[in-house]
């Protein structure tokens, strides 16, 4: 069972022990920041995985709900992001996801976002592969074309009814009557508590289970079909970039130094050094929306 955890612990014996494994191997040189260099990995590079986290989506102006500052009301995310929060309070947490939900609908995505689908679209045409593996749950970067997507925390617009599991995308706004004009996010707004049989309710014949928003909760096993799939990806990959991640939620925090493991070319784009950094060849600091594209656009190599 693998779960999404903040650090390692809690996790089971063994991912621990690749934890370890991975985390215990000598440091490299000082990363280089050399875009050049890159740009030679790059050309050659037949199959990319870019791994991208809420860094990312900050640059489009998605609220993180952590560190300071990263409040709803009086809640970070891991206070409300579990299923034992669910349990408790099903209006609130809705209340919580259906703000996030109204929030996306006037964010866009950056010029990360379209720098990623730009190279995988334009390589594609060349024979090579660009995968996307996010922790986010906005679809961003599905709006901004990319079409290899694997979303291992899930999405905010997607549901999953709690009595029958059909899992649907869901677009609505609002997805339910009760929860119009509700979300605010000041810290003396007032719960609104609404019933349970108001909440979103599933509206598959003869069901009408309660539906929770289909995301990875803090302390929930992560889909073993997607972590497959990725670990396929990762295992093929002959250039993996990090983008916008403090490599510190597990198991996403593995991805790059298991790769980096092998000797295959790493490289972190990010505001600030993380506890991976010194496993990466590369490190590229600032706003992703200005470090990536350079880094991704057409090299004079290239046919197409």
């Amino acid at each position: 069972m693998i779960v999404r955890q903040l650090t390692c612990r809690g996790l089971t014996s063994h991912l621990c022990t690749a934890v370890r494994l991975n985390w215990s191997a000598p440091k490299m040189a000082r990363p280089s920041s050399n875009l050049t260099e890159f740009r030679e990995d790059f050309a050659k590079a037949k199959h990319i995985a870019i791994i991208t986290g809420a860094g990312v989506s900050a640059e489009s102006g998605v609220p993180t709900f952590r560190g300071q500052g990263g409040y709803w009301r009086k809640w970070q995310a891991q206070d409300l992001a579990t299923p034992e929060a669910f349990s408790r309070d099903p209006s609130l947490v809705w209340e919580f996801y259906h703000y996030r939900r109204e929030v996306m609908r006037s964010k866009m995505p950056n010029p990360a976002h379209l720098a990623i689908a730009e190279c995988e679209s334009r390589l594609s045409k060349q024979g090579r592969s660009v995968v996307i593996i996010t922790q986010n749950i906005d679809e961003l970067h599905h709006r901004a074309g990319s079409k290899h997507v694997y979303e291992i925390h899930g999405s905010l617009f997607k549901t999953r009814c709690m009595s029958c599991g059909e899992v649907k995308a869901n677009h609505k706004s609002p997805i339910c009557p009760a929860l119009e004009g509700k979300g605010e996010p000041d810290p003396s707004a007032k719960d609104a508590r609404i019933p349970v049989q108001h909440l979103p309710r599933c509206d598959r014949s003869g069901c009408n289970g309660l539906l929770r928003p289909h995301v990875v909760w803090f302390g929930e096993t992560l889909d073993s079909d997607i972590l497959t799939a990725v670990e396929q990806e990762l295992e093929k990959c002959d250039l993996c970039l990090v983008v916008g991640t403090s490599s510190v939620v597990y198991p996403a925090a593995m991805f790059a130094p298991q790769v980096a493991g092998r000797g295959v070319p790493v490289a972190e784009f990010n505001m600030e050094c993380t506890p991976a950094t010194m496993r990466f060849k590369y490190h590229f600091e600032g706003p992703c929306g200005v470090t990536l594209p350079p880094a991704l656009e057409r090299h004079e190599s290239e046919a197409i």
